[in-house]
């Protein structure tokens, strides 16, 4: 060992390591050599495949895709983008008008407010808690949505028709 830790240079000074037999051995052992094949029944059975084994069932897998859609792609964001742009005179209308005068409005004003809310959180739940990352919590985010949104449409309907309207709603606590 002294013959090998004399011929090799080591070099001092800042930020730079000395190269001493221990490195310079270790570099040498980590060589491939021609012995280092891989037979079948180190790999559990599976055929060598350089680069790693491609299992089914994996994280390995490519993703899937669903099939295309008129009514879920350019469709889609187009009547969310209207929805999005019909609610300015729809709020602008409801704001000069009252609600117990005309409850038709009262409601389109109604269901889209909770039409763009609901399109919006489920954006946000595509985006956030996918069910293909969270298998259990994505559709359970999903039926809760659906749920609350129908409940939120039934309860607007009963307020719109047995008491004083959305309109007139925001009118008097916007007096108060």
């Amino acid at each position: 060992m002294s013959v090998v830790r004399s011929t090799l240079p080591t070099l001092r000074g800042l930020g730079v390591r000395p190269i001493h037999t221990s490195r310079a051995l270790a570099l040498h052992a980590s060589r491939t050599t021609r012995d280092a094949t891989i037979s079948a029944n180190e790999t559990g059975g599976f055929k060598y495949v350089p680069g790693g084994p491609v299992l089914k069932g994996t994280v390995n897998d490519a993703t899937t895709f669903p099939p295309p859609s008129k009514s879920h792609g350019s469709y889609h964001w187009t009547f969310e983008r209207l929805l999005s742009a019909s609610l300015i005179p729809v709020m602008g209308s409801a704001a000069v008008s009252t609600g117990s005068a005309y409850p038709i409005l009262d409601g389109i004003l109604a269901v889209s407010l909770i039409a763009h809310s609901h399109l919006g959180l489920a954006t946000c739940i595509d985006d956030y808690v996918h069910p293909r990352k969270n298998p259990v919590l994505g559709p359970l985010a999903m039926w809760a949505l659906r749920i609350g949104t129908g409940l939120s449409v039934w309860g607007v309907y009963e307020f719109n028709t047995n008491d004083i309207g959305l309109t007139e709603l925001v009118r008097r606590m916007w007096k108060a």
